[in-house]
């Protein structure tokens, strides 16, 4: 029997170029975790900063070695979030679905049926997947342990244009956003006032699993971005307090932002407008 009182654990999984991070990375985790805590029924163990690898071929992407050792130092005194490269490893872009089984199934107990292999490849939506919209289940297994059962949600951490970009043509394919929403869920870090909420509405997809679209208000706006810091960095500007002090002397010891850097992948289509037009072809 179920304690009534256990909170259900959860791992905030922020997935993203982070060129460079920001305080507003890391805000955004606080934000959340403030969130999840202040309903009294969620606890959350644990933040996961994943940056994309270089073949997502974005505009002024540096290498991800770089953005992964400047994620590591910003979170290096951080109790609970952590970096993890495996996605930025990655010799081809991963679709943000396949990032999120990933670390779902690092979560699961040994079991020869549970292997990376298993988990990787994309299922169609709604295959044995019959559920409550809050249930983090993706694969149902006859006698099921209460282990399995017990497996923290994953959910996936973002800002609301992340979110409005579902709404890109060839950007998200339609049955990856079914199964984050359906089967991990989404944490929206918004801005008071902002039209997301209009977005969901206008979404039968989105709507139909709004119970599953947490929307965290950011009261204490904060408009640093990556693009903008870069910009600042290309005008010889100072980025103090905007990043992590070690962050911004890793940056100028490296002399990471440039007007060439900025150029890099320039005229290149994104990896998934260019894989998922490719797709709809065939």
């Amino acid at each position: 029997m179920e304690d009534p009182d256990r909170k259900t654990e959860v791992i905030l999984l922020a997935c993203g170029s982070f060129n460079p991070i920001t305080n507003m990375h890391l805000r955004l985790f606080e934000l959340a975790k403030d969130y999840f805590h202040e309903t009294g029924k969620y606890k959350v163990i644990k933040g996961i900063i994943s940056p994309v690898s270089d073949a997502y071929k974005k505009k002024g992407l540096i290498s991800a070695d770089h953005r992964v050792t400047m994620a590591k130092l910003a979170t290096k005194n951080s109790d609970w979030v952590e970096v993890d490269d495996w996605e930025s490893s990655q010799s081809e872009w991963l679709e943000t679905v396949k990032v999120l089984r990933y670390h779902h199934e690092k979560l699961l107990p040994p079991d020869p049926t549970n292997t990376l292999q298993n988990a990787l490849p994309l299922t169609k939506p709604g295959r044995k997947r019959k559920q409550e919209p809050n249930r983090h289940d993706p694969i149902k297994k006859k006698n099921q342990s209460p282990d399995i059962k017990s497996v923290p949600q994953i959910k996936l951490l973002c800002g609301s244009d992340m979110l409005e970009s579902f709404g890109i043509p060839n950007l998200w394919k339609l049955e990856d956003i079914t199964e984050i929403v359906q089967n991990h869920g989404l944490v929206c870090i918004s801005r008071a006032g902002n039209s997301i909420q209009k977005f969901i509405y206008e979404s039968d997809l989105l709507w139909r699993h709004k119970n599953n679209i947490h929307l965290v208000e950011e009261w204490i706006t904060n408009d640093i971005s990556s693009t903008k810091i870069r910009r600042a960095l290309r005008r010889g500007q100072s980025i103090r307090y905007l990043v992590p002090d070690v962050v911004r002397a890793y940056i100028e010891k490296n002399n990471l932002y440039s007007p060439e850097s900025e150029d890099r992948n320039a005229g290149v289509v994104l990896a998934p407008l260019q894989k998922h037009a490719s797709d709809s072809k065939d």
